[in-house]
């Protein structure tokens, strides 16, 4: 690791290591980026119950390393709606409340240092902004969604007192974006498209493009087993609603005309789509995995029937570094440089969809055709390697 730099801090509201989840890589790739050139120290908060963070941090990688415990809360449907509604009378978007609170904690971990740069991960915690701030001559706020046009679209997509709370939680987001987004001397969105939409909530904000991108590997050995797979944390709205669209809309479609064939889920949280999966044999739940990718791989076919959602899809990179062929919605591709019949395939609409998943399912050169050109694209762009040269920090 190189010292020529001033250190960084880092304060991340998930647990970077292990590699598990979109939030998670991309804090990740940011460390390892920083750490090349200088010291990290990195402040993050750890869930009840889980392990503590140092079992998994690569060793060297971090300098020092302070761990700020959160209390615990219920995780059942009563807790969270008691939760919801506590946020939606105080005008809190979710997760906000939950890393709030915690100023003093933060500055005893910052102490007396001084850093070249402070990085926060997620707008959840950009009000510590004020903590970090003192002690950076830069800081830096890593968007990985824009939180109001995420909940603007869940709204679109749901209806009755679930589409009003995402509208109360759009409108929340967007003052916490105006206020906070200006603040940051730079600001790193996902693709051009959140960029665009940063820019246009604070105009003010210095904003840059710093792709999602998973570590380069190996391309594995697919067993091309009678699956189509979805992958996700299956607690995170955008990937229910998936689960929910896909179960109603084209899965009957599917199979009816697939027999034998098996929808295969692979994801923390499972418990959260139950209702959508349970009574179906050929549907299948794995919960979390050690490898994600090494599970896609598994698959014929990955699919993102996703209608609503901000930043880029880890799951369609995920899927690409597996070698399996993508069906995805055009909302689920936004922010990829895509080109439909290319790199995958788009479909919006249950017939319409289930049409090209079987498309795929069918033809086995358009198979692999699908699967060495999203590698390609992967690799181009999308490895932390090639994204790093996008950073400029």
């Amino acid at each position: 690791m190189g010292t020529d730099n001033p250190a960084a801090l880092v304060l991340a509201p998930e647990v970077p290591y292990p590699l598990v989840g979109g939030g998670a890589l991309r804090t990740a790739s940011l460390i390892q980026y920083l750490a090349q050139t200088r010291p990290v120290d990195l402040v993050v908060f750890r869930q009840p119950g889980a392990p503590h963070p140092a079992e998994y941090l690569p060793a060297g990688l971090i300098r020092r390393l302070a761990v700020i415990p959160l209390p615990a809360t219920g995780r059942g449907p009563a807790a969270r709606i008691i939760r919801n509604s506590i946020r939606l009378a105080r005008g809190v978007p979710p997760l906000v409340d939950r890393f709030a609170g915690f100023e003093r904690e933060i500055r005893e971990a910052v102490g007396g240092e001084r850093y070249g740069l402070g990085v926060i991960e997620h707008s959840w915690c950009a009000p510590y902004w004020e903590q970090i701030a003192p002690a950076c001559e830069r800081t830096v706020l890593d968007l990985h969604n824009v939180e109001s046009v995420l909940h603007a679209r869940c709204a679109a997509v749901e209806s009755g007192p679930t589409a009003f709370a995402h509208r109360l939680f759009r409108d929340a987001s967007l003052r916490l974006e105006r206020t906070w987004l200006p603040r940051f001397s730079q600001v790193l969105a996902t693709s051009d498209e959140d960029a665009e939409a940063a820019r246009v909530i604070a105009p003010s904000a210095g904003v840059s493009v710093y792709p999602n991108a998973i570590p380069p590997r190996p391309w594995p050995v697919p067993s091309n087993e009678n699956v189509v797979v979805f992958s996700g944390n299956m607690e995170y709205h955008p990937n229910l609603s998936a689960v929910r669209f896909f179960r109603a809309a084209i899965w009957p479609l599917l199979r009816e005309r697939w027999p034998g064939l098996v929808w295969r889920l692979v994801g923390m949280h499972p418990e959260a789509v139950s209702r959508y999966i349970s009574g179906d044999p050929r549907i299948e739940a794995t919960g979390q995995v050690e490898d994600a990718i090494a599970e896609i791989a598994r698959a014929r076919v990955a699919v993102v029937p996703l209608l609503a959602g901000s930043g880029t899809r880890l799951k369609i990179l995920e899927a690409w570094a597996a070698g399996v062929p993508v069906v995805s919605t055009v909302l689920g591709s936004e922010g990829l440089p895509v080109r439909d019949g290319e790199h995958l395939l788009l479909a919006d609409g249950g017939a319409q969809f289930a049409a090209a998943v079987s498309r795929v399912l069918e033809d086995t050169k358009l198979r692999h055709r699908l699967s060495k050109a999203g590698r390609l694209l992967l690799e181009q762009g999308f490895t932390w390697i090639a994204a790093w040269k996008k950073l400029d920090l």
